[in-house]
C-alpha cells in the first residue's frame, strides 16, 4: 500500500510545528493490499469463532468481567500505572490494604468501559463525540491522575507528545480549530457505509483518535476503548470480549512506533500491526474460553462429590468465584449469609479440593484465598 497523506505538519504562529489533518478519510479512499485484506478475512473468522464460543459460556458475563479487568489493567499500564488485575480484583472488595495507590487508575477504567457498555446497550446511544467525552469523563472524573485534564471535555489549548514543550515534542497533534473540523470528520467516518472492512475500520478509528489526541490526558486509554466498543456496535461481537491492550502493552515500543508511522502517511503499516493483535488476542481469548471450560466442569465436578449439605454450600460459592477469584472470610460470608466460622470451613473445604489456595501463606490474621488455576489463565502473559 502506498503511503496516504493523513495530514502535514505546519509552523504555528508560536514557532512549533503542528499536525493539521487532511479531510478523512482521503478522497481516493484506503487501497489496501491483498496481503493486509487476507488478514482482515483471518481476524474477521477468529472473531466471528470467539463471539460463538463465548456465548456457550455458561457464565459469560464473569468471563467479560475479568476480560474488563485485563485490559483495564493492562491499558492503564501502558500510560505507567505500576498497580496490576490482582491488585485491582483485591481494591474492588477492599481485601488488601497494602496496594499501590494508582490502582485508581485500573478502577476508573473498569468504571469507563462499564459506563460504555450500558450506554451503547440500555441507552442504545450511538458512537459519537458526545459518547467519547462520556467515556472520558468516566475515566478521568476524580481519578488520581486528574491534574487538568478536564474531565468530559475536549481541549481547547495545544497538547503535544514527548518532550517538555511543543518544539522539542515527539509529536504535536492539531491545533484546537483544525482538532473539531477533523473529529467530527472523525465521527462521520464511524457512521459511513463505505467499503472500508469493519475489523481494518475498527484500528483506523483508534489511529486516527490518537493522531487528533482531543484530550488533555487520558487519550491514549479513551481511544483504546473505542476499538472494542466499535467492533461490538457494529454486531461483530455479541458481548465486547476483544481488548487489545494487552497486545499494545506487550509490544507498547511497536506500538507507538507504529502510530507515529500512521501520522506520516504509513497506514499500511499500522493496519498490519493492529490485525496482528486482533488476530493473536482473539485466538488468545478462544483459547482461554477452553481452559475456562474445562476447568469449571472438573471443578464443579468436585464440588458435587461432596455430601449434600456441604454441596450446596460449596455450590452457592463455587460460581461467584468466577466474577471474584479473589476473597476472604467476611466475603464469603457476605455472599452466604454463613457465620464467620461457617464461612471459614467453606474455604477450608475449597482449599482441600485444591481450589482456594491461600494467598500468602506466612499470613496468621486477615487471610485472603486466591482461586489461583483459574486467576492463572487470565495472567498467564502478564496482568
Amino acid at each position: 500500500m502506498k503511503s496516504i497523506e493523513i495530514g502535514i505538519m505546519r509552523t504555528q504562529p508560536k514557532g512549533f510545528k503542528a499536525f493539521i489533518p487532511n479531510p478523512f478519510p482521503p478522497k481516493r479512499g484506503f487501497d489496501f493490499e491483498p496481503g493486509i485484506l487476507k488478514k482482515n478475512n483471518e481476524a474477521s473468522r477468529l472473531l466471528g469463532k470467539l463471539d460463538g464460543i463465548t456465548q456457550l459460556l455458561p457464565d459469560a458475563d464473569f468471563f467479560l468481567l475479568m476480560y474488563l479487568r485485563k485490559d483495564a489493567a493492562s491499558s492503564s499500564q501502558i500510560e505507567g500505572t505500576v498497580a496490576t488485575m490482582v491488585n485491582a480484583i483485591e481494591a474492588e472488595v477492599k481485601i488488601n490494604a497494602n496496594i499501590p495507590p494508582d490502582v485508581d487508575d485500573i478502577l476508573h477504567y473498569i468504571k469507563a468501559l462499564n459506563y460504555g457498555m450500558k450506554r451503547l446497550t440500555a441507552d442504545n446511544f450511538p458512537m459519537s463525540l458526545r459518547f467519547m467525552r462520556e467515556l472520558h469523563k468516566q475515566l478521568m472524573r476524580q481519578a488520581r491522575t486528574s491534574h487538568f485534564p478536564d474531565p468530559g471535555e475536549f481541549r481547547t489549548s495545544q497538547n503535544w507528545i514527548g518532550g517538555t514543550r511543543p518544539d522539542n515534542a515527539r509529536f504535536v497533534p492539531p491545533p484546537a480549530p483544525e482538532m473539531n473540523t477533523a473529529l467530527s470528520e472523525l465521527e462521520k467516518f464511524m457512521h459511513a457505509r463505505e467499503s472500508t472492512p469493519t475489523v481494518i475500520k475498527a484500528g483506523l478509528i483508534h489511529a486516527q483518535f490518537e493522531t487528533i489526541h482531543p484530550f488533555l490526558d487520558g487519550n491514549g486509554r479513551t481511544g483504546r476503548m473505542l476499538i472494542t466498543f466499535y467492533l461490538w456496535k457494529e454486531g461483530y461481537l455479541e458481548k465486547p470480549v476483544l481488548f487489545l491492550s494487552s497486545y499494545f502493552k506487550k509490544h507498547q515500543k511497536l506500538y507507538y512506533e507504529k502510530l507515529l508511522g500512521y501520522h506520516h502517511g504509513r497506514v499500511g503499516e499500522w493496519t498490519d500491526f493492529f490485525l496482528d493483535g486482533v488476530i493473536e488476542i482473539a485466538d488468545e481469548a478462544i483459547d482461554t474460553v477452553g481452559k475456562i471450560t474445562a476447568l469449571r466442569q472438573s471443578d464443579l465436578d468436585q464440588t458435587r462429590s461432596l455430601g449434600k449439605r456441604s454441596a450446596a454450600s460449596a455450590v452457592m460459592v463455587f460460581p461467584k468465584l468466577y466474577a471474584q477469584p479473589i476473597v476472604n472470610v467476611a466475603v464469603i460470608q457476605k455472599w452466604t449469609g454463613f457465620t464467620r466460622a461457617g464461612a471459614q470451613t467453606v474455604i477450608d473445604r475449597f482449599i482441600k479440593m485444591g481450589i482456594l489456595t491461600p494467598k500468602d501463606a506466612d499470613k496468621k490474621y486477615g487471610q485472603s484465598y486466591v482461586y489461583k488455576k483459574y486467576l492463572d489463565i487470565f495472567t498467564a502473559s502478564g496482568d
